[in-house]
């Protein structure tokens, strides 16, 4: 009788998108640490969490090992990621549930479990939305959030135009660290991994979907960092501040 083949090896997957995103962000479980350091001395260590662009499930992965007593909904629209999220990790006992859902779009947060969240965490997704459709997402999460409850963004959060000498620091400097390689080189280690994964025969169905939502989507815009700032303070947030950062690689704080 001849043997059924294996099926893909999705937690290795998994490990491979945190490596292939280490390679461009060589302080990311750094940023991860100072950001549940933040959640824990502000909510607790037994919290409700949105994982906001969620991606496969690395942030909130990380933060259930590290509160045994937390519970987090991971939100993301990449058919694909998602796919791989949920086979490599399933619910981690319960304690996570998966959301596909268009962040920043009308309606959007009507997907999410009912309730109100202790915290709202995000890392290296919200720089994709543009002014409109993050405006509308820091309205409709200030609903969501308890009294009291914080959002932590992670990410690339640029200076604006009034800040163009920092901005120019702060891309030599990168230049100085990837020993002067350019930025379309910083994302080979991407471009592989999605390549590889377009190849794996269970995800060709999520590759179909995927390629119809790019096509919803706006073309991509840095959005400042005071305009972040604006957006929060606006929707009803208070203590907006930047809490940990190196040059433009920051940890944006607000608290409802």
């Amino acid at each position: 009788m001849k043997r059924k083949a294996p099926g893909p090896d999705w937690a290795g997957w998994l490990r491979r998108w945190d490596e292939q995103q280490q390679s461009f962000n060589a302080d990311r479980e750094r940023r991860f640490s100072a950001m549940f350091d933040v959640a824990e001395a502000t909510v607790g260590k037994r919290f409700r969490a949105l994982d906001l662009g969620s991606g496969p499930g690395s942030l909130s992965l990380r933060l259930l090992r590290r509160f045994p007593r937390a519970r987090s909904v991971a939100v993301d629209y990449d058919p694909v990621s998602l796919e791989v999220g949920e086979r490599a990790l399933g619910t981690l006992g319960g304690r996570l549930k998966w959301v596909d859902a268009n962040l920043g779009r009308p309606g959007w947060s009507d997907r999410l479990p009912p309730g109100r969240y202790d915290a709202v965490l995000s890392t290296t997704a919200l720089h994709w939305l543009g002014p409109t459709p993050l405006r509308r997402l820091y309205r409709d999460l200030h609903s969501r959030l308890r009294k009291g409850g914080v959002f932590l963004d992670g990410d690339h959060l640029p200076w604006g135009p009034e800040h163009r000498h920092l901005s120019h620091v702060a891309e030599s400097v990168r230049t100085i660290r990837f020993k002067g390689a350019s930025v379309d080189s910083e994302w080979e280690a991407w471009r592989k991994w999605w390549a590889a994964a377009e190849r794996v025969p269970e995800l060709k169905p999520f590759f179909r979907e995927r390629e119809v939502r790019r096509a919803e989507h706006p073309k991509h815009e840095d959005v400042s960092l005071e305009v972040h700032c604006q957006a929060l303070h606006r929707a009803g947030f208070r203590e907006v501040s930047v809490v940990w950062q190196d040059l433009e690689n920051r940890i944006l704080f607000a608290t409802r």
